[in-house]
């Protein structure tokens, strides 16, 4: 059955958030209200029952990111669940659309999942590297786009996804190189028209062709006959982690996918990482002040936070000491909220914080000792990212997994 929740068209009325795969503005300082974008999507609350099962399933307990409503949203996770239980296959579907050499912290998120989620459960991995959007988008030229795409991919490989379960590929390559994709792109296009687009995505007359095309481009690879050589024949369970954003493309995936005999994608949703300036604004590209970049060095990211990290603090250290900061708004406790794994530790800073027992600098300086470790130890991993490297994840091939193809 259709879940008719889910053509909900992304229209706002004056003073609510914004959020589509272009554009995430708030007017709040703590942020979107995702109660009321899961309402507006028609998507479902990760709650205590499926965290339960996650941990039932895989013998730990889930990932922080999880117990602590990073993830927050999904679309039949209980149904992937349920596949694994039943020691049935599934597989996993991210991307980046690569607009920059560097990646910063906020990229992470989804891949610091997909990697959890990839050895969790035991599966393969394919990663979209969406150059051909970017060069639409973007004032970049095809061959920009392809280099910015190969550089973008050496960043997520050294996260340690595992080479043997893992596919990665930049669009603008992959199209030419396996037919089966085009050939679900055109048979997607069939059953989307430009009406369905405009009340999806917002698109408009005057907007380039390029733009009203991309959508399925990114919802294909959650068909997993986009990858023969992968799964064969065979009509494969897909799994996306995705930023909340990105759920408008598969919510069209997901009314295309059955007519084309193929089940539903699964989605899980992550809320945003927010600017360095607060929720308010956006991390960008163009301005080095807005985010922790993966090149920055520690005086850089100690300087970074210092200077630009958004203050849940009060106006004088006698008023914060009365009334107590405001850790929800608060950029560098946010920053800890995504990076430090010790849930205790957490939960000390946020009441000491909320009490006035500790300050402003004090958190900050916090978040300087958390987050600088965390980009020093990947690029020293990245130095070692070679272009052979990048070949090997970016060879067609089968992936080794329990009902994979034969090797």
């Amino acid at each position: 059955m259709t879940d008719n929740k889910e053509h909900i068209v992304n229209l706002t009325t004056e003073g609510d958030d914004i959020v589509d795969p272009w554009t995430v503005a708030s007017n709040s300082d703590s942020g979107i209200n995702y109660d009321k974008l899961i309402e507006r999507f028609g998507s479902s609350r990760i709650d205590d029952t499926i965290i339960k099962r996650i941990e039932k399933i895989t013998g730990k307990p889930a990932h922080h990111f999880i117990r602590r409503g990073i993830f927050f949203s999904h679309r039949e996770l209980d149904t992937i669940l349920t596949l694994k239980e039943q020691g049935k296959p599934f597989y996993l579907y991210t991307g980046r659309g690569p607009s920059s050499e560097s990646l910063h912290l906020g990229h992470l998120i989804p891949f610091i999942m997909t990697k959890y989620l990839q050895e969790a459960f035991d599966v393969p991995l394919v990663i979209q590297m969406s150059d051909d959007e970017k060069t639409i988008w973007k004032d970049l030229k095809v061959e920009e786009s392809i280099t910015l795409a190969h550089e973008n991919a050496k960043d997520i490989i050294a996260m340690g996804f595992n080479p043997e379960k893992t596919f990665i590929f930049n669009d603008l390559n992959f199209m030419g190189q396996c037919p089966a994709f085009y050939q679900n792109v055109v048979r997607m296009q069939k059953c989307v028209t430009f009406n369905q687009v405009k009340g999806i995505f917002g698109f408009v007359e005057s907007d380039l062709v390029g733009k009203i095309a991309f959508p399925v481009v990114q919802a294909a690879p959650a068909l997993s006959s986009t990858f023969p050589f992968i799964f064969g024949d065979q009509k494969v369970h897909c799994l996306v982690p995705c930023a909340i954003d990105q759920d408008p493309y598969f919510r069209m995936c997901r009314d295309v996918a059955p007519r084309l005999g193929f089940p539903k994608c699964a989605l899980i949703h992550s809320i945003f990482f927010p600017a360095l300036q607060g929720a308010r604004s956006k991390m960008s590209a163009s301005d080095e002040n807005s985010a922790i970049f993966l090149t920055d060095n520690p005086d850089t990211i100690k300087s970074k936070i210092n200077k630009y990290a958004f203050s849940g603090g009060r106006s004088t250290v006698e008023e914060h000491r009365k009334l107590g900061g405001i850790p929800e708004i608060d950029v560098a406790f946010q920053l800890l909220y995504f990076f430090l794994d010790d849930d205790e530790k957490l939960k000390r800073i946020h009441a000491d914080y909320s009490k006035g027992y500790m300050l402003t600098g004090e958190i900050k300086k916090i978040a300087i000792e958390t987050v600088t470790p965390i980009v020093e130890c990947h690029q020293a991993v990245r130095k070692q990212i070679s272009d052979e490297v990048l070949k090997s994840y970016m060879e067609i091939r089968p992936l080794k997994f329990e009902g994979g193809l034969a090797v």
